[in-house]
């Protein structure tokens, strides 16, 4: 049986699974009912990502072309000088962001480079913004400078359930990643995890996901719902041909299952057409990367965002 409340601690994988299996409008009505009890429908928060240090990273995460085990188009750069980081700052609020994600591809950061991003998070907090990093995996300590330094959101996303990871990601382990959101947690910085939809993985593997995250100690704040983009040169470069209600429903049952979250359309939206993004919207998401890049990736510019915005009748916050 599904819950008739959605305001529980433990899912099972079984309960979810049933979400997924529930007609289509009448997954969509549940989804939609929840997240008008928690949030205003018409309103979407904006984030804007920058890739601060691309490329050159040591870890072998099957989709992403900024492995150095991989021979992709994207280069090695250093970690960006903060006047750069700081104008591509001003210009997301401009643009109207209210979040600012940073995100450099690390293993995990060296004490002297994250004393560089702390001057970030400092400086992009006195804009205004909301600040938001992702670095990989954190050693002891680090958390708490982060936190002392302003930091708002640490994004450290599961990917994928504990069963198929290895499939994806041999580098590191599942608990690797569950440990650096408990030091986040622990610091007092709200947590933003979520995973990627479309590597190969099954349904019941997108519904365990599911319940990793909302069965957390506590939910993550904001629940990022990335749609695999292939890169060429990347393991994963030929997969692709998800079901797009397929991901609609996930949306959906991340909604019902953590539904004071923000759940947000992450990768892979530039490739959807505004119809399935209004389904998600109706399904729950209520946040969106905002702006022409993810990292290495494409994502729709603002124009035709600015446009969806005005023809759905959307809010930004």
């Amino acid at each position: 049986m599904i819950p008739v409340s959605e305001e529980r601690h433990q899912w099972t994988v079984e309960e979810v699974l049933a979400l997924y299996e529930m007609p289509f409008m009448d997954l969509i009505w549940r989804a939609q009912e929840v997240h008008r009890k928690y949030f205003d429908p018409n309103a979407i928060q904006r984030s804007t990502l920058l890739s601060v240090k691309t490329g050159g990273c040591s870890e072998d995460c099957s989709y992403c072309s900024q492995s150095a085990r991989y021979d992709t188009d994207t280069e090695r750069e250093r970690l960006m000088p903060l006047d750069e980081v700081l104008a591509a700052a001003r210009v997301a609020k401009d643009k109207g962001a209210s979040r600012f994600c940073m995100g450099a591809a690390w293993r995990g950061p060296k004490d002297n480079d994250l004393d560089r991003v702390l001057e970030m998070v400092r400086e992009v907090k006195a804009l205004g913004m909301q600040t938001c990093v992702t670095l990989g995996m954190l050693k002891s300590g680090q958390a708490e400078k982060l936190k002392e330094a302003g930091l708002d959101y640490y994004n450290h996303n599961l990917d994928t359930d504990r069963e198929f990871y290895g499939q994806v990601i041999k580098t590191h382990t599942h608990d690797d990643r569950l440990d650096t959101l408990d030091q986040v947690r622990d610091a007092g910085i709200n947590v933003c995890s979520g995973g990627i939809i479309g590597m190969g993985e099954s349904r019941k593997n997108r519904a365990a996901l599911i319940v990793q995250l909302a069965n957390l100690p506590k939910a993550p704040e904001s629940v990022p719902i990335n749609h695999l983009v292939p890169i060429p040169g990347t393991p994963l470069a030929e997969n692709g041909g998800l079901d797009p209600f397929e991901f609609v429903r996930t949306i959906a049952a991340a909604r019902i299952t953590m539904p004071t979250s923000w759940v947000r359309l992450s990768a892979g939206r530039q490739e959807m057409t505004d119809e399935i993004q209004a389904l998600c919207f109706l399904a729950g998401a209520n946040s969106m990367f905002y702006g022409d890049r993810l990292l290495t990736t494409g994502n729709p510019d603002v124009e035709r965002d600015d446009r969806l915005f005005e023809r759905l009748g959307l809010k930004a916050v």
